[in-house]
């Protein structure tokens, strides 16, 4: 591991050849020089009130995560902030005491966490890769895994619940958010342009397949991020499939848009990893 500063980087395995990985790594780094809201890093006063023990961070909108979802002290844990660059929720989790390492598919996300660690001299590595993919790190190397919503980036997430699974030790936190793909199905266009709710599709739902590229380059344009839908059987199924135990569970209507009046646009989970895992 090569250090810089007092925060370490490595670099991931990851699907270089895959289109979706390719598409919104790039897509991410544009998304930091325009200065996406989830990309600017907390200020040195964050780190300062984490550091004496006044801290929160967020998994779905701006809704903070109840404290009594992390282990009882952050002191000595090991945490795995996945798909979770942007100098934000890892950065505050490593001033609470943590063993921070950062996970992400985007460059310029990771060096906004090496920045605050940097600025902060935080003990923090970050690690470029895929969240299906987290063969660059060992089993049971994690007490949390702290994965705000970002699946919604990824083509599977079948492969990221039983990633997590391997690489959190037993008893470990798996604190995961992630979109209601019903608000997937409804017409972007008159959504974003107009603030309708109209059903236009079915599920599961990419804007690769659903939109056409008339249309994504007038929304959003074309080099912005992809997203996909996931069903619940895939994220809370998926969970459970992967030898998980679901302790809690939120919903929050999405920070920004038509649907936020009408339904939940997000859900987080807490599951755990058992003491004891079955090796049937």
């Amino acid at each position: 591991m090569q250090a810089a500063g007092r925060s370490g980087y490595r670099s991931g395995v990851t699907s270089e050849l895959d289109p979706a990985v390719a598409h919104n790594r790039s897509a991410w780094d544009r998304e930091v020089d325009s200065g996406n809201e989830w990309t600017v890093p907390v200020g040195p006063e964050v780190i300062a009130a984490a550091r004496a023990g006044t801290w929160s961070v967020v998994l779905i909108g701006y809704d903070p995560v109840p404290r009594d979802w992390f282990p009882a002290t952050l002191a000595g844990a090991d945490v795995l902030c996945l798909a979770s660059g942007g100098g934000q929720q890892g950065p505050v989790l490593a001033a609470a005491g943590a063993r921070v390492t950062v996970l992400d598919n985007s460059p310029r996300q990771l060096a906004q966490d090496r920045m605050v660690a940097d600025r902060d001299s935080l003990e923090l590595t970050t690690v470029l890769g895929d969240m299906r993919d987290l063969s660059a790190l060992g089993d049971a190397s994690f007490d949390l895994v702290f994965h705000p919503v970002s699946n919604v980036f990824c083509p599977e997430v079948e492969p990221v619940w039983r990633e997590c699974f391997r690489v959190l030790r037993p008893g470990g936190i798996l604190l995961a958010g992630f979109m209601n793909p019903d608000v997937f199905i409804f017409d972007a266009d008159a959504s974003e342009n107009r603030g309708e709710l109209v059903v236009r599709h079915a599920l599961p739902y990419s804007d690769l397949t659903h939109l056409s590229a008339e249309e994504r380059a007038r929304l959003w344009g074309l080099d912005a991020p992809v997203e996909y839908s996931h069903s619940l059987t895939e994220q809370i199924g998926g969970q459970l499939a992967a030898g998980f135990v679901i302790t809690a569970f939120r919903e929050r209507p999405h920070h920004v848009g038509p649907t936020a009046g009408y339904m939940p646009g997000y859900f987080a989970t807490r599951a755990c990893k058992p003491e004891t895992v079955s090796q049937a």
